[in-house]
């Protein structure tokens, strides 16, 4: 059988006990009743406003209960989400929503005056839905339109309805990752009713699930849910008729995150890597709140150490923290679990199953010890939006079986693990954020005292990786006139921490830039 998230909420979310929480965000609570109300009144208006099944559904907001929301009344509408990183500048949010064709754009009231800057050139936007604040004249605002009653007309909810979720990925400009629903449904092992078979039997045994609780969970996540890792656990978490938990504020608060995770008895909970737990197990071991009710930790994104996963045990001794290797491009390739029976240990991935696999520079299985890239076949996204040269590159077709391989390395071991390398491009993940270091390079040189740029990703306690610059430019050139300007035109995140100007930017004779000597002068 073959669900689409649309189906499910439209089966399911009315049958749940509506007073269960379903979003909690702070001291704000909003109750599945509530939630299922608000969600079906916000996809009729979507529709009555002209959008159409397959249409682009744009998400331009912070955590909040708006987002999820947001999400739920796309999926009923029959609409493809489309994430937006909030850090953008204007031109940046402009490639997303003309790339994405998005006919609705819902849109927190802090970017009011950046949407309003690029309004007139976004010719696909049917529909602008403003979240808070007071509201412009050319948008709708959020909370009349949830709370407004409108019939939702029948929708023809299909498997093959799809998701996007835009990605940087390696090279190049974001591209939007094609994903059906029911695809993603079952990698994220929303088939409980059945083990067996693997599917529940009919949606409408999927929609007692929901309703009894049994397979609900209370999820505690602190990334932003515009990025992938958040977001699909919150998605499985409403799925199975559960509550998520996000907190306000616009930076990561340890002591926020601990309190909130004991006042409301969570199981679960997401981050990402290092630059989330470290400080959640500051405030824990300085007194903050508990994490004792959690079973679960999952982080996916970045390399998570095992010293802040031992130390996060101590004070959740009953839970098994995951790290999940994945991607945009490719779910489940594998994962590393370490419980108190083995906090610290150093950090292996098993394969998911028999679709991962490790693939030589000939599409090859590397043998024990090799080192090659990884790969997943089995349920795969239909590829990227808009670029088939992209998607017969990272889907190939390998003996007539389709192959995702987002660019991870990694070392097979004897006895069937791997040890994950890393990206074998220059990506930079920093705090989750991928940074290209091309176009940190180009925004660079446009200064007119730049002659030359050279961006990598130096290891950080906070940041996993802080992103670095070796420009070329004359003696004395102010370095923080240098990161004002990058400021400008890139968003805060992909600005250097650290820029180091140097006489001459080490490049090879043939032109390529060497990275490792740009590393050497930094020290």
């Amino acid at each position: 059988m073959s669900f689409s998230f649309g189906a499910i909420f439209a089966a399911g979310s009315g049958q749940v006990d509506p007073a269960r929480p379903a979003l909690i965000h702070g001291d704000r609570t909003i109750g599945w009743g509530a939630f299922h109300r608000r969600t079906t009144n916000l996809a009729a208006h979507m529709l009555a406003h002209g959008a159409q099944a397959g249409d682009r559904l744009a998400h331009l907001m912070r955590n909040s209960p708006a987002y999820l929301e947001t999400t739920v009344a796309g999926f009923r509408a029959r609409l493809v989400h489309v994430n937006i990183n909030y850090r953008y500048t204007a031109e940046e949010l402009f490639y997303i929503l003309d790339n994405s064709e998005s006919t609705v754009l819902v849109f927190d009231a802090d970017f009011a005056e950046l949407v309003e800057s690029i309004r007139p050139r976004l010719t696909h936007i049917k529909l602008y839905v403003q979240v808070g604040g007071e509201n412009p004249s050319w948008a709708q605002d959020y909370e009349t339109l949830v709370e407004t009653d409108l019939p939702l007309p029948e929708q023809a909810h299909s498997g093959e309805d799809m998701l996007f979720i835009y990605t940087g990925g390696t090279t190049g400009m974001p591209k939007g990752v094609m994903w059906d629903q029911a695809d993603l449904f079952t990698l994220l092992g929303g088939a409980l009713n059945d083990p067996e078979t693997g599917q529940p039997a009919a949606l409408a045994d999927h929609a007692a699930t929901m309703a009894t609780g049994l397979a609900a969970r209370r999820s505690l996540i602190l990334p932003p849910l515009m990025h992938g890792t958040g977001y699909l656990i919150g998605i499985f978490t409403l799925v199975t008729g559960g509550t998520v938990v996000t907190l306000p504020g616009t930076s990561l608060d340890g002591a926020a995150a601990a309190r909130a995770c004991a006042e409301h008895s969570c199981t679960f909970a997401t981050l990402v890597g290092d630059a989330f737990g470290r400080p959640l197990l500051a405030a824990l071991d300085a007194g903050h709140g508990s994490i004792a009710s959690l079973v679960g930790i999952l982080s996916s994104g970045t390399m998570w150490s095992p010293e802040i996963k031992a130390g996060l045990l101590r004070h959740a001794p009953n839970a098994a923290l995951v790290d999940a290797l994945s991607s945009s491009e490719a779910l489940g390739m594998g994962s590393s679990v370490q419980t108190s029976a083995n906090a610290g240990a150093a950090t292996v991935f098993t394969p998911t199953d028999t679709n991962s696999l490790i693939l030589d520079d000939n599409l090859h299985p590397v043998a024990d010890g090799e080192m090659g890239r990884l790969a997943r076949a089995g349920l795969l996204p239909r590829g990227y939006w808009k670029d088939e040269a992209k998607s017969a590159a990272t889907f190939p077709v390998i003996n007539g079986t389709r192959y995702s391989i987002p660019g991870d390395f990694a070392v097979k071991n004897p006895d069937g693990s791997f040890t994950l390398m890393g990206r074998g491009s220059q990506c930079i993940n920093t705090a989750g954020e991928k940074v290209f270091p091309e176009e940190v390079e180009e925004t660079l040189k446009t200064h007119a005292h730049v002659t030359d740029a050279l961006v990598f990703g130096v290891p950080d306690p906070q940041w996993g990786q802080a992103v670095t610059a070796v420009v070329e430019a004359p003696e004395g050139t102010d370095v923080f006139e240098l990161q004002a300007h990058a400021r400008q035109h890139l968003a805060g995140y992909k600005v250097p921490k650290r820029i180091v100007v140097v006489a001459k930017c080490p490049r090879a004779p043939n032109g390529k830039a060497d990275y490792a000597g740009a590393r050497a002068l930094v020290g």
